[in-house]
C-alpha cells in the first residue's frame, strides 16, 4: 500500500460544516491519546474491550519509523479525532481475513505481519485531524466526509441514534462508534472514540 504525502494532512481541518471551531477563548487540554488509552497498560491480555493492539502497532510503528505522523497521538496539542478499534475488532478483522478467531497474542502478530507501511497507513486512515469532534457532533453529522490523516476519507453516518463509519470496504460492515467508549479524553485537544471494527482504506 502507497502512502501519500503525509504532512500536510495535520493542517486540514473538517470537511462538514457542522463541526464548528472552538471559540479562541475556550482553552483544550493537552493530554496525549496516548496516556489515556494506555493507562491500563499494553499487556495482551484476554479483555477484548480496550486498545493493547491498537496501542502496540502503533509503537511498532514508530520503533521502525520514528518520524511516522501516527507520533502525533502522544502529542498532546495536536487537534484531532481518532476512531480507535478495539482489541475485539482487530480480532474480527483477523477472522474475516483468516476466518479463524484467535488470542490478543494472534491478532496482534496478524496485524504487524502486514509490515509496518501497511500498518502505519491503516492506523491513520483512523486519525481526522483538525478540531476535536465529540460524539454529539457526529450524530449531527450524518453524510459528512472527513479527511483522515492518510490523506482519504470516511464519511460519517446516522442510523437508528447510531453513529457508523463508511470506509472504502464496500463489501462488509461498517464500523459502529461504540456508546460506552465515546468520548475519550474530553476536553482536551485529542478526543477519541472506540470502535467495533476495523477502517479500513482498501476494499477486502
Amino acid at each position: 500500500m502507497k502512502l501519500r504525502a503525509l504532512a500536510p494532512a495535520l493542517a486540514l481541518a473538517l470537511t462538514a460544516a457542522v463541526f464548528a471551531p472552538t471559540p479562541a477563548h475556550a482553552e483544550r487540554g493537552e493530554v496525549s491519546l496516548v496516556e489515556v488509552l494506555g493507562a491500563d497498560g499494553t499487556k495482551l491480555d484476554r479483555n477484548w474491550n480496550d486498545f493493547d493492539i491498537v496501542e502496540k502497532a502503533a509503537f511498532a510503528v514508530l520503533a521502525e519509523k520514528p518520524d511516522s505522523l501516527v507520533g502525533v497521538l502522544a502529542t498532546g496539542d495536536v487537534k484531532l479525532t481518532a476512531f480507535v478499534p478495539t482489541d475485539r475488532a482487530f480480532r474480527r478483522l483477523v477472522h474475516d481475513l483468516t476466518g479463524k478467531w484467535v488470542s490478543e497474542k494472534q491478532a496482534f502478530a496478524a496485524v504487524a505481519g502486514l509490515g509496518i507501511p501497511t500498518v502505519e497507513a491503516v492506523l491513520l486512515y483512523h486519525v481526522v485531524p483538525g478540531v476535536p469532534v465529540t460524539y454529539r457532533q457526529a450524530k449531527q453529522a450524518d453524510g459528512a466526509k472527513l479527511t483522515t490523516a492518510a490523506g482519504s476519507a470516511i464519511k460519517v453516518n446516522v442510523r437508528k441514534g447510531r453513529v457508523y463509519l463508511v470506509d472504502a470496504d464496500k463489501d462488509d460492515l461498517n464500523p459502529r462508534v461504540i456508546f460506552s467508549l465515546r468520548n475519550l479524553n474530553k476536553g482536551n485537544k485529542q478526543i477519541a472514540h472506540g470502535i467495533n471494527r476495523v477502517l479500513r482504506p482498501v476494499d477486502l
